[in-house]
């Protein structure tokens, strides 16, 4: 029993079961809740008739949205008992309009229009002389009306009728009544009852996508190794996507925490634009032409001009975001399309530009269909989101599956640098071949009993000579010529040693301002050393020069030896001609340089380096 109770199983066990008595307590407080009438939220709390600007009166349907478009539309009717009695309190959250609920006999029961502002403004200068509330600007408002208040200070009955006058005063566009009034009949704190179950896990989802568009792709861009501006992009787009969508949710509950309806409404606005934006910049970051990107830039900043200058103009108090929405609308729609013309111009040498705009299509569509909502008032509303949705989702299984792209190739380039490493390793071993080694220290194994110091000396130049070849290892990068001379001058006192009289060393150096791959000029030196002065009975000179003219530097290695003829098929001499060759593809990859072998039997060969001026560090680069 000890030994269990001690053990994994019981903290197991233990977890285990508090997860289940947190969960079962929780679904047990929504079951409860769920099953209690906290709150409803009505289309209308009239039952009656309205008419929309002074059309004919229609009935009101409790159970369908008013979704009529209106400059101004009228409610007569009664209250219910239950709205009026049962749960006490009703609460009218509005968006860009004026109202007046009053009583058939015109005595007015709430208002909030032109007037009224205008006093609350005027009296608010006292206390704060920058307001930013306008007098003018309905912006967003949360009012409760309490049971109270409404039936033993006005006496007002289920058998009162009731007049709630709606007034959209900006005559820019017609909009739908279902998006500007709210209503909510509840018990107590029903308005924050009505926020934690209806907007709460949207609003919970939604900044999980800003953080992972905060985090995961610009996290994942650096990951790779580079910063990927359309991945930055994109996750700034993720995150004022997900900012837009919950401010869609909480713009109706703002002026329960913010108490000016007119920073409400700048904070919905503001968001919107500032996504517009974004997109704006993410469409840029899939373009590759150079004049495309230039003619992006300035589409994005003229877009962003529109939302500064709307912006100073509200805080200015001459005309509110509102008010200029239908400019911004325009804009925005302007700056995508020619985005989306960019992108067309771009699509015969991006192949991804094709794919990119067809992610993009549910967006368009739905866009399309809540354009012709305002003329044919179609059944729903708001198809926008959904596509928006829609879209976004692709964006991100698209970069998911660019970016597991992105992640295969950087295995695959580090496969291919264990593969150079190894190859330099290859080619290292070729340049201190077996026999090389053996030569040496024989030589070297001789001179200490006949000439110790100089053996000391020898043994001392082989160690670094020998040393300079391991850091190639893990030198990529150019180093200056002098580096490189220094290593030549090694390798070619060793083979002195061996050679002694047959081997004789010239160098003409004009110039070493200049840098080249570390070990690049050991194999040219080496085939005029072994397959040159070496095969020559009586020796000869090897010489290293170096020049500089008006485009380029050059190294010369010649020699006096046996030569060669080059246009001869080559042979199959037993020797590798893997170094020389990589020797070569190294100088050119680097440092654009080309090697020149020139030869004549009997009178020996010429091997010149040429290597650009072009990405010399003089030249304020680096090759």
């Amino acid at each position: 029993m000890k030994k269990i109770l001690g053990g994994r199983i019981w903290t197991v066990v233990c977890v285990v079961l508090t997860l289940l008595l947190i969960t079962s307590t929780i679904w047990i407080g929504v079951r409860y809740y769920a099953s209690m009438d906290i709150y409803e939220s009505p289309t209308m709390f009239l039952e009656g008739e309205y008419s929309v600007d002074g059309g004919e009166w229609k009935p009101i349907e409790s159970d369908r949205s008013i979704t009529d478009h209106f400059h101004k539309i009228v409610f007569k009717g009664r209250m219910s008992k239950k709205l009026l009695l049962l749960f006490g309190n009703l609460t009218v959250s509005s968006k860009d309009v004026w109202y007046t609920l009053k009583t058939a006999d015109g005595t007015v029961i709430e208002s909030y229009n032109f007037d009224d502002s205008k006093l609350a403004y005027e009296h608010s200068l006292t206390d704060r002389p920058l307001a930013l509330d306008l007098p003018d600007t309905p912006g967003y408002r949360v009012k409760t009306l309490y049971s109270d208040f409404l039936t033993e200070s006005l006496g007002i009955t289920e058998d009162t009728e009731l007049i709630f006058e709606v007034e959209y005063p900006y005559y820019i566009a017609l909009v739908s009544y279902n998006d500007c009034v709210d209503v909510t009949a509840y018990y107590s704190e029903g308005m924050h009852l009505r926020f934690f179950y209806d907007a709460l896990p949207s609003v919970l989802l939604f900044l999980l996508v800003c953080f992972f568009g905060l985090f995961f792709f610009p996290v994942a861009s650096f990951i790779l190794g580079k910063i990927d501006y359309k991945y930055l992009a994109f996750g700034f787009l993720s995150f004022f996507w997900g900012l837009y969508m919950i401010m869609q949710q909480i713009s109706g509950y703002l002026n329960l925490w913010i108490t000016d309806p007119t920073v409400c409404l700048m904070l919905d606005k503001v968001t919107g634009y500032c996504f517009v934006a974004a997109v704006l910049f993410y469409f840029k970051s899939n373009m590759t032409g150079s004049k495309t990107r230039i003619a992006a830039n300035i589409v994005s900043g003229v877009y962003l001009s529109f939302a500064i200058t709307v912006f100073i103009l509200q805080l200015c108090h001459a005309r509110d975001l509102t008010a200029s929405s239908t400019t911004m609308n325009i804009a925005a729609a302007l700056s995508i399309l020619v985005m989306i013309v960019l992108l067309c111009v771009e699509m015969r040498g991006n192949r991804n530009a094709l794919f990119f705009l067809l992610s993009w299509v549910p967006l368009l569509v739905t866009v399309a269909i809540d354009v012709l909502d305002q003329f044919i008032h179609l059944r729903g509303a708001h198809y926008f989101n959904y596509g928006l949705a829609i879209t976004m989702i692709v964006q991100i299984v698209r970069l998911i599956g660019d970016l597991r792209f992105q992640y295969k190739e950087a295995i695959r380039y580090q496969q291919i640098q264990k593969e150079l490493y190894e190859a330099k390793v290859g080619v290292m071993v070729s340049q201190i071949r077996p026999h090389f080694i053996y030569n040496a220290l024989t030589s070297i194994a001789m001179m200490c009993t006949i000439d110790p110091e100089t053996a000391q000396e020898a043994t001392v130049t082989f160690a670094d000579y020998l040393r300079g070849n391991m850091d190639s290892l893990n030198q990529s990068k150019p180093v200056p010529f002098t580096t490189e001379l220094e290593h030549l001058k090694k390798y070619l006192y060793i083979e002195k040693m061996r050679f002694d009289d047959l081997l004789n060393v010239e160098y003409d150096i004009q110039t070493v301002d200049f840098q080249l791959p570390l070990l690049s000029i050991q194999p040219l030196v080496e085939n005029a050393v072994k397959h040159g002065v070496g095969m020559k009975e009586d020796g000869g000179t090897v010489t290293i020069a170096t020049k500089e003219t008006d485009s380029a530097y050059e190294v010369i290695i010649k020699d006096d030896g046996v030569g060669f003829d080059p246009d001869a098929p080559k042979e199959d001499d037993g020797r590798s001609h893997i170094g020389m060759e990589n020797t070569k593809k190294r100088l050119h990859d680097l440092c654009g340089a080309r090697v020149e072998i020139t030869s004549v039997i009997g009178e020996g060969t010429t091997a010149k380096v040429i290597l650009p001026k072009e990405g010399q560090p003089n030249e304020n680069h680096v090759c």
